[in-house]
Order: C-alpha cells, then sequence, then structure tokens
C-alpha cells in the first residue's frame, strides 16, 4: 500500500511524510507524528554501531547503496560527519542520522537507542558492530581490561538490542547481526579478556536466536578471522594476508537478502592461508 502526504503548515509545527511503501503506524490515527518526533520515509532502515571504520564503515556504504537509511553512531564527531558527508554525497536519497556515542557507556548508548526511537517507526536491520582488541593474558593483562572489553564488546550489544528489539518484535520482523569473532570459537596466546568478551558474544547471539524464533526475527553471529582494520596498523605483515572489511560486509548483505524461511545463525569467515 502506498500513499503520499503533503506538507501541512499547522502554524507552530509541521507534519512531515513522505511516500511510505509499507503498511505500518503511519496509517494509524494520528496520521504522523511531528516534525522533531517521527520521520516516515520509503527506505527500509539499518543501525550500525561502530560505523565510522573497518567493517563498520564498509557495511554502512554497503547498506547506503542499498537505499537503505541509516542510524550511525562512533565515538569521534569528526569522523562521522565525514562519513555523512561522503555517503551523502555518493546516495543523496539517503537519510543518516549520526550520533556520537561511545558504546561501553550506558547512558550514551541509551541515548543513541532515544534517537531512533523517536525518530523511526521500525528497524530492519541492527549490527552490533562495535568492539575493540587489547592484547594480554587473563594471568598478567592490565586491571580493568576484562571490565572495558566486556563492557564495548559484550554489553553495548546487550543493551542496545534490548532497547530496539520492541520495534522488531511489534512488527514481527527484522534481522539482528552481532560482529562476534573466530576467536569466539577458539581462544588464542594473548588474547585473555578479548577472547572472554567474544565467546560470551556468542553465547547472547545464541541466546537471542531462541527467543526471537516466535517473533520471525533473524539472529546471525559474524565471526570473521584478521580483517585489515585499524587494529592491525603497523603490521609487517602483506595486506594479502588479511582479509578485506568489503567482503565481511559482503557477506553479511548475501546473508540479509535470503528468503524469510531461512536464517544463516553464524558466518564464520578466515583469510585464504588461514588464521594469523
Amino acid at each position: 500500500m502506498e500513499k503520499t502526504f503533503s506538507m501541512l503548515d499547522t502554524g507552530a509545527k509541521i507534519i512531515v511524510c513522505t511516500k511510505v511503501r509499507r503498511f505500518c503506524s503511519l496509517y494509524k490515527p494520528p496520521a504522523c507524528k511531528v516534525l522533531n518526533t517521527y520521520v516516515c520515509n520509503m527506505n527500509k532502515t539499518v543501525v550500525i554501531t561502530g560505523a565510522t571504520k573497518g567493517i563498520g564503515r564498509a557495511l554502512a556504504f554497503e547498506f547506503a547503496a542499498q537505499k537503505f537509511d541509516l542510524a550511525v553512531c562512533a565515538r569521534s564527531k569528526s569522523d562521522l560527519g565525514n562519513l555523512r558527508n561522503e555517503i551523502s554525497l555518493l546516495y543523496p536519497g539517503v537519510n543518516i542520522m549520526a550520533q556520537p556515542c561511545d558504546v561501553s557507556k550506558k547512558d550514551e548508548l541509551q541515548k543513541f537507542a532515544e534517537k531512533i526511537n523517536s525518530q523511526w517507526q521500525y528497524i530492519d536491520v541492527l549490527i552490533n558492530n562495535a568492539g575493540i582488541f587489547l592484547p594480554g593474558q587473563v594471568f598478567n593483562e592490565k586491571e580493568g581490561t576484562l571490565e572495558t572489553l566486556m563492557e564495548t564488546n559484550l554489553y553495548s550489544a546487550y543493551y542496545l538490542t534490548r532497547h530496539l528489539l520492541p520495534m522488531m518484535m511489534e512488527r514481527k520482523s527484522g534481522h539482528l547481526f552481532n560482529m562476534c569473532s573466530v576467536a569466539s570459537l577458539q581462544a588464542y596466546p594473548n588474547g585473555g579478556s578479548y577472547s572472554i568478551s567474544k565467546f560470551a558474544l556468542l553465547g547472547l547471539s545464541k541466546a537471542l536466536r531462541e527467543e526471537l524464533k516466535p517473533y520471525n526475527i533473524k539472529v546471525t553471529a559474524v565471526l570473521p578471522g584478521a580483517t585489515l582494520t585499524n587494529s592491525w596498523s603497523g603490521t609487517d605483515l602483506p595486506e594479502s594476508r588479511f582479509m578485506k572489511a568489503t567482503d565481511v560486509a559482503d557477506a553479511i548483505w548475501d546473508v540479509y537478502n535470503l528468503s524469510a524461511s531461512t536464517v544463516v545463525e553464524e558466518i564464520i569467515l578466515r583469510p585464504m592461508q588461514g588464521d594469523i
């Protein structure tokens, strides 16, 4: 069903809607909320954390190329501005909601989620991509390493998912991707708390997969091996030894495009010559 609404000047407020290609709460009274609350549009939507670098950046461009509206966050306001400008130049029809956010901080994550909930009426895809790597061994790593990695790599995905899932559950539709790691499957020397946090994220993904079956929401854990991102800056290894961030983004896009009757529960990707 499609319906076109024009801009209505109500004096103090302006109500705006563009053409909507699906049935949603837009068609329930009131017809639409005011400009500073909801903007209804025809594009599908994706939320990506850690979207300005590496795999997150590749995902932002991948989904923008497919005419998805984006809600993205990262710690750097300037990096977010640059990302918005680059995508807007290439894909002018894509709306971009960019919010500076340190996902390890619960209050900042909540503000990001509140902004999404206030401006969007539905979410098609949520990609919990943000994460960090800190080397070390459990018995000698710096005090607080476990807490830092768990807050960034696990709790951020847990809390953002809890904030945004109701929008998917109401429509009984959506796809959730959690960026795990091959370290979620096999610990390795000097992986310490990083491996612990990634094992836990895979566990969260498995729990959500079971819980969300009745709501027809797909859950996919993404487990990439060594990918050429800023985490490997300064390495002496050749680029050919790493996967490309765009390859991971392409794999996620392909999995998203499967029919509604099929879900890929885990995507495992490794460099051609194996783990580093």
